[in-house]
C-alpha cells in the first residue's frame, strides 16, 4: 500500500514511518521542507497555503494525517483546521482511498482549547467523501516527559491530586495506526490508551525516581470545568492498546 503521512518529522511522525516501513508499505513523508529518509519518498507541500499538496497525494491510496501544531494561535488552526480542510479537498479529487486522523482522547469531554481544535478537524474528517478512520489517543509519554522536564525548573512540582491519565508510548500508537491502515475504513471515532491508569502524582514521582530528583509536590486544584473534567477521567479510556509503561518508557530512556 502507497500511503502518504503528513507530518512525517514529528515523534509519532517518525514512528509512525518505522512501523510502516516493518510492514513493507510505500511511504511518501509530506513536509515543507526536503528530508531524506532512505526508503521513503518525500513530498514538498505546505497545509497553511496548500502548495504541493495536489501532488503529494496523487498515486497514494492512503493518508494517515498527523500534522499539528498545537498552542500557535492562528497558525494552529490553519495547519489543523483550515490545512486539514485543504487536504481532504485534494484527496477527494485525487480518489484516496483512505484517510486516518489522529485525534485527542477526550477531546469531546474535557474543556481544553486545543482540544476543541481536534474536534473541528474531526468535523472536517467525517463530512469529507473519502472513506474515513479517526483514532483518538491518550497523551503520548513523550509529551508527558517534556513537561516534567520542563516543570524541574521549579523548587516544587504542581499537581492536582485528583486528576488521572493514561500515557502510551508512539510506537504503539503507530502500530495501532498501521492496523487501522491494513482494516480500511472504520467510519467511526476509536480510542487507544496506555497500559495503566495514573495519577498525576503517580506519573510524577515515577519521573522523579527514574530522574534521582527529589522535590516537593505542590497540590493545587484545577478549577472549573476542565478540572472536573480531568478529574473524572475525561482524558482516559477503557482501551488498553499500549504495551509499554511509563516506567518502561523513563527506564529505556535513561539507558
Amino acid at each position: 500500500m502507497r500511503v502518504l503521512v503528513t507530518g512525517a518529522t514529528g515523534m509519532l511522525g517518525r514512528a509512525v514511518v518505522s512501523d510502516l516501513l516493518a510492514n513493507r508499505h510505500a511511504v511518501v513523508a509530506m513536509s515543507r521542507r526536503s528530508r531524506r529518509r532512505p526508503g521513503v519518498e518525500s513530498a514538498l507541500a505546505d497545509l497553511t497555503d496548500g502548495s504541493g499538496l495536489d501532488d503529494a497525494v496523487r498515486g497514494t491510496h492512503a493518508i494517515v494525517h498527523l500534522a499539528s501544531a498545537p498552542y500557535q494561535r492562528g497558525y494552529t488552526d490553519e495547519v489543523e483546521v483550515a490545512g486539514t480542510r485543504r487536504l481532504l479537498a485534494a484527496a477527494a479529487t485525487a480518489g484516496v482511498k483512505h484517510v486516518v486522523y489522529t485525534s485527542i482522547v477526550g477531546a469531546d469531554l474535557v474543556p481544553w482549547g486545543y482540544f476543541g481544535t481536534k474536534m473541528q478537524a474531526e468535523a472536517i474528517i467525517r463530512e469529507s467523501p473519502v472513506p474515513w478512520s479517526i483514532l483518538r489517543s491518550t497523551q503520548f509519554h513523550d509529551f508527558v516527559d517534556q513537561a516534567l522536564t520542563t516543570m524541574s525548573r521549579l523548587p516544587f512540582a504542581v499537581s492536582d491530586r485528583g486528576v488521572v491519565g493514561q500515557p502510551i508510548d508512539v510506537r504503539d500508537v503507530a502500530k495501532r495506526l498501521t492496523r487501522q491502515l491494513v482494516e480500511g475504513p472504520s467510519l467511526d471515532v476509536e480510542q487507544c490508551g496506555g497500559p495503566e491508569v495514573l495519577t498525576f502524582d503517580q506519573v510524577i514521582r515515577q519521573w522523579q525516581d527514574l530522574r534521582d530528583v527529589r522535590k516537593p509536590i505542590l497540590h493545587v486544584r484545577i478549577p472549573g470545568k476542565l478540572g472536573k473534567g480531568f478529574r473524572n477521567g475525561g482524558a482516559t479510556t477503557s482501551d488498553r492498546t499500549g504495551r509499554i509503561t511509563w516506567k518502561q518508557y523513563l527506564t529505556e530512556k535513561d539507558l
